[in-house]
C-alpha cells in the first residue's frame, strides 16, 4: 500500500503504491432517484474506470447530493443500478470500497482532532496515513490535540479531507467537498484529488465550484426539484 509524499508548501502529494491492484469499473445504469417521496432525478448513466473522475454540477434541488448518497449506498435508487467492477473479494461493492465526504464532517465535537481521525482509521481498517501525517497532508499539524468542536469552519473541513487519507479506499464520493476552504487550501485538496486518480482511483465530486482536476469529466444535472 502506498504514501502520500511529505507535503511541500501547496502539497503536490503522490500516492506511491506497492501493490498493484486490478482495474476498477464504476457502473452507474439508468439510475433514479427520490426526496421524500417525489422523483429528484431519472435515467442517470455514467462509467468511471481508476483514474478518472466525474464532476457532477447543477443548480441547487437538481439532485447532486441525493446522486452522490444512492451511489456510495446511504439511500436507496428508486431505479437503475450502481455496480462496482473488478473489486474482487476486497471491495464487493462500492459502500465497501468509498470515502463519502457528505456536508456533515462526521467528527464527534468533544474528541480531539487526533482522535478523531485514529477513531476513524481503526473503525474503517486499512491503515494509510497516521493521523499526524494527514494533518500535515492538509497543512493542520498544530491542531491535532484540540477538541474538534474548538475549529473553525474551514478548519473542521480540512480535517474532514483529513479523515479520506488514515483509511485506504480507492473510490472517492465528495459533496462540496472545498466548502468553507480558502484559496490555499483548495489547492492543496485539488493537488490531492489529483495524486488519489494518478494511483489508480476514482472520484465523483458534486460541486458549485471548480476543483481545478485535470481531464474531469462533467455531468450536468437538470433543475427539477
Amino acid at each position: 500500500m502506498g504514501k502520500i509524499a511529505a507535503s511541500q508548501e501547496y502539497a503536490e502529494p503522490r500516492l506511491e503504491r506497492a501493490g498493484k491492484r486490478g482495474r476498477m469499473r464504476l457502473l452507474v445504469e439508468n439510475l433514479a432517484g427520490e426526496r421524500g417521496g417525489e422523483p429528484v432525478f431519472d435515467d442517470i448513466s455514467f462509467a468511471l474506470s481508476d483514474r478518472q473522475c466525474l464532476v457532477v454540477t447543477g443548480e441547487n434541488g437538481s439532485g447532486k447530493s441525493t446522486l452522490l448518497r444512492i451511489v456510495a449506498g446511504l439511500l436507496p435508487a428508486s431505479g437503475g443500478s450502481v455496480t462496482l467492477e473488478g473489486g474482487g473479494e476486497e471491495w464487493p461493492d462500492v459502500m465497501s470500497a468509498c470515502h463519502y465526504l457528505g456536508d456533515r464532517n462526521a467528527m464527534k465535537p468533544a474528541l480531539t482532532v487526533a482522535e478523531n481521525l485514529s477513531f476513524r482509521q481503526e473503525f474503517l481498517g486499512r491503515p494509510f496515513l497516521s493521523a499526524e501525517e494527514a494533518l500535515e497532508e492538509v497543512a493542520l499539524p498544530s491542531v491535532a490535540t484540540l477538541p474538534f468542536g474548538y475549529l473553525s469552519t474551514g478548519q473542521r473541513r480540512r480535517v474532514a479531507i483529513a479523515g479520506l487519507l488514515v483509511s485506504f479506499r480507492p473510490v472517492w464520493l465528495l459533496d462540496e467537498p472545498t466548502a468553507g476552504l480558502d484559496l490555499g487550501s483548495e489547492g492543496r485538496f485539488s493537488a490531492l484529488m489529483q495524486a488519489h486518480l494518478e494511483d489508480g482511483g476514482i472520484i465523483v465530486a458534486a460541486t458549485h465550484v471548480p476543483l481545478g482536476i485535470e481531464g474531469a469529466n462533467e455531468l450536468v444535472m437538470g433543475g427539477g426539484g
